[in-house]
Parts: C-alpha cells; structure tokens; sequence
C-alpha cells in the first residue's frame, strides 16, 4: 500500500481528472523483473539513468530518502528492491505522473509516500521534514535549449524551467546533517552543479559515466555530502558497454553494469 499525502482535495481532483488510462500504458520489467513500471506509452520513459542512480546511493535499512521529480517512481522503486525497510518519498509536478507513481507502488508492493507538488513550493509539512538522502534527476536541458516535444509529460522531463541552483538549494535544504545528495546530469552541466554547491554542500565528488572506452562522457553522477569537508573528487569515468564500437545487434554491457540493470546490483564507487 502507498502511504496516503496531505495533498489537498482540490489536487487529489486534478490528479484523478489526469490519470493516465491503461490503455495508454505499457507494464516494463527492471532489474530482472524485480520491479515492474507502469509507463505511459507516448510521454516520459524510464531508461538506464535512473536506475544507475539508484545503484550508486550508500544506502541503510531504515533510512529516509526523498526523490524530487521523481516521474512514475522508477528511481524510488529500483531502490527499495536493493534495500529493504526503506522510507521513500517523491515530489512529482505532474499529476499525472504522480499517480502513476502511486500506482507503481501499490504494483510492487512498495510504501512509496508521494506528494504533488512544485519542488519549489513544497507543502509545509514536507519543509519540516529532513532526509538521509537526496536523488534527483533533472531535465537534461534548459527551458528552451532543445527542439520541443510533442508530449507535455515528455517536455517536462526534458527540459524544465527550474534552474539547477534551485534543485541543489532544495536538496540541501531537506538534507540531514552529513545526509548525502546524489544526482544525474549532462556533463556539460557539472560546473553548474558544483557552484550549486557552494555554501550549502561538501565533499563533493562526480563520477562521469561513459559509453565505451576512449568516449566523452556524456553524463555524470554527482555525489554531495551535507557538512562534508573532503576536497573535491573527479573520477575516472564509469564505463558502462565493452569494445570501442558496438558490433553486434544485443546488448554488451559490461559485468558491472549487467549487475546493476538485471540483477539490482550496487553501483560501486572508486575508493
């Protein structure tokens, strides 16, 4: 059972009014089935993103983590089959969307806690609350920075007009002392991302992640400790498929991340 939010009436209407119908849905297996995602077949679909994220959390039994943004659930959902006795929430903007979330948890047999909100105007009861940890995954893009798509959901999760700076300040501000945010972005957007950082977070530490050996990275996990004092950390790239070039029409993922996506295996930091 989901945990039920104080959500008012007025949003709990719009949420039903929006409800994604099941025809519109596809029903997608993770981590080898362990987690089953109700997704929209035109709109925002889960792909290997989140789920690394989800892999790369330190995370305890018994802990609290709060998703901002956190789509049909897949990142809170990829967690809690990793580790058990976990306290979940996300924030979701999109009713819709939030809704599914709910229903991906009732489908897993998961306590999400799922709040329809701005990540900007958080309910009260949410800003007295504070979290071990944090995960977010952005839009990629800036409002405006990309061709649009032609699925609302879609173009929300692609591009959104909330800065990254916001995303952080919220973060840190829902962070326990020495709780952990992590988050998922375009490499080209770590600079904004660490001068987020100043005056609110430490120890700060990224973690590129990229194709194939010899490749750019493309994208990178950023790892932010609340009270930390450690010196920043760039590592060297987590490489996800094996070869230079990919030969073959399957999948070549190396063991590592095999694990990760089939198996619900940790995502392991470099020491």
């Amino acid at each position: 059972m989901t945990r039920k939010n104080d959500t008012t009436a007025e949003t709990a209407a719009e949420t039903t009014a929006e409800r994604f119908a099941s025809r519109d849905l596809t029903c997608d297996d993770f981590l080898g089935g362990k987690v089953r995602l109700l997704q929209p077949k035109s709109g925002y679909r889960a792909g290997v993103d989140p789920v690394l994220l989800a892999a790369a959390i330190p995370v305890h039994s018994g802990q609290k983590v709060l998703e901002l943004g956190c789509g049909a659930g897949q990142m809170l959902l990829c967690l809690g089959a990793r580790v058990a006795d976990l306290r979940l929430t996300g924030v979701e903007l999109q009713p819709a969307y939030a809704d599914l979330a709910r229903r991906n948890g009732c489908e897993n047999a998961q306590d999400l806690e799922i709040i329809q909100a701005d990540l900007t105007h958080l309910p009260t009861d949410l800003r007295q609350r504070q979290f071990d940890h944090v995960m977010a995954n952005p839009p990629y893009f800036r409002a405006g920075a990309h061709s649009p798509a032609q699925d609302a959901g879609r173009q929300v999760a692609l591009a959104g007009p909330t800065p990254l700076e916001l995303w952080i300040d919220v973060a840190a501000r829902r962070l326990s002392h020495k709780g952990y945010l992590h988050m998922i972005q375009r490499a080209d957007r770590l600079p904004e991302m660490l001068s987020a950082c100043v005056g609110r977070l430490g120890s700060l530490e990224a973690l590129p992640l990229a194709a194939r050996d010899g490749r750019q990275a493309e994208l990178v996990i950023l790892r932010a400790r609340k009270g930390g004092r450690a010196e920043f950390r760039l590592h060297a790239p987590f490489v996800l498929h094996q070869g230079a070039q990919h030969l073959r029409d399957e999948e070549d993922y190396r063991p590592a991340v095999q694990a990760i996506l089939r198996s619900g295996a940790a995502l392991d930091w470099p020491g």
